[in-house]
């Protein structure tokens, strides 16, 4: 046999005489409190980073996955304004980017066949 004893909490639910009537908050709509916009102005003088949420990013250009057995890789820098065009014609076209440079060297060998023997 255990000589261990259970232990007994009391409850602060066994007796009618609990008074909580002096307890109040201690800060209320009046107790002085400052007012949003200058907590606001406080924190953009100090530099404090903002907790609210970032505005949404740019949307991202859909990822081009086709299987068309090009395979080398071809970087080039141009203006934005370029690539921009670039990818207009594409998007146009529904052509993959391979196939729009394809096709643009097409046209400018075309064009310079044209004028080289339009000249001689």
């Amino acid at each position: 046999m255990s000589n261990q004893r259970a232990s007994v909490r009391a409850s602060i639910f066994d007796s009618d005489d609990l008074d909580v009537s002096g307890f109040a908050p201690r800060r209320g709509p009046d107790s002085g409190a400052p007012a949003a916009e200058q907590v606001r102005a406080v924190a953009e003088a100090a530099n404090f980073r903002s907790r609210e949420a970032a505005p949404p990013p740019p949307p991202k250009r859909v990822q081009r996955r086709h299987r068309t057995g090009r395979n080398v890789q071809f970087n080039v820098k141009a203006s934005q304004e370029t690539v921009d065009a670039f990818y207009a014609i594409s998007d146009a076209r529904n052509w993959v980017l391979g196939e729009t440079l394809e096709h643009a060297l097409a046209a400018l060998k075309r064009e310079l066949a044209s004028t080289t023997t339009g000249s001689t």
